[in-house]
């Protein structure tokens, strides 16, 4: 376990080496979201029966940064290591795809959690929030990290340059997030939106975590438990597999 265990540190250490890039300055962009959009839609956008849109506005917040940051951990890392040359002293260690797979995603969860935490603290105050259902808050909010976490794996080892990662993070991960309802309940989208936004699993992700804050959901809980752990065990056995013969780092 030690060769896991030292590139599990050297992730944490690379991300939190620059927190006020990768932890400070998500939770400032998140804050902004909040501060604009509470104020201006607060009274307009209906949403939930007894919940206000800023208190339902902030789960959804919560939860986008925590995605786009553990995609954005494994991702980086990987491409880092790639253009910079220094992959190969991660490769030449015996270990396992399997210890490779735990290290990057662990890492970016530990990130993407950090990121959420911190705009959960920093919004939390600005809005009446429950907690009906705490354990759903926390499965979700694993879940999704390590769902994130393994789809920017797999983007890292795709990439073979920066421009290429970039037009995974805002033709794919930016839509999905955007559109899954960060911003506004699917019951007030036209039928034919509505059934379109349930071929996004990023809106399970984020139907889910919020019913922890609420008891409310635009679909039943565990439809989405079911969604997200389905679409996340497809993406790891995908990324162990590309690990695991070397797809894109060994040649």
């Amino acid at each position: 376990m030690i060769g896991f265990q030292t590139l599990f540190y050297k992730e944490i250490l690379r991300f939190w080496k620059v927190a006020t890039q990768t932890i400070t300055a998500p939770i400032m962009t998140a804050l902004l979201y909040l501060l604009i959009f509470g104020h201006a839609l607060d009274e307009h956008v209906p949403v939930y029966p007894g919940v206000k849109y800023t208190a339902f506005l902030i789960p959804g917040l919560v939860m986008m940064s925590v995605l786009q940051n553990s995609f954005a951990n494994s991702s980086s890392s990987l491409i880092q290591s790639k253009i910079t040359g220094n992959l190969v002293f991660v490769l030449l260690p015996p270990l396992s795809h399997w210890e490779l797979f735990a290290a990057y995603v662990l890492a970016a969860i530990v990130r993407g959690l950090a990121v959420g935490a911190g705009v959960f603290i920093v919004t939390a105050w600005l809005a009446n929030l429950s907690f009906v259902a705490p354990l759903w808050i926390v499965i979700f909010a694993l879940l999704g990290a390590a769902m994130l976490g393994t789809m920017g794996l797999i983007a890292g080892i795709w990439a073979e340059k920066f421009d290429q990662l970039a037009a995974f993070q805002n033709f794919l991960i930016m839509p999905a997030t955007f559109l899954s309802g960060v911003f506004y309940s699917m019951q007030s989208l036209p039928g034919v939106w509505q059934t379109v936004s349930h071929f996004n699993p990023f809106f399970y992700i984020i139907d889910g975590f919020r019913y922890g804050f609420f008891g409310q959901s635009d679909v039943n809980p565990l439809l989405s438990l079911s969604v997200v752990s389905i679409f996340f065990a497809l993406l790891a056995t995908l990324a162990v597999q590309m690990l695991k013969r070397g797809y894109k780092l060994r040649h």
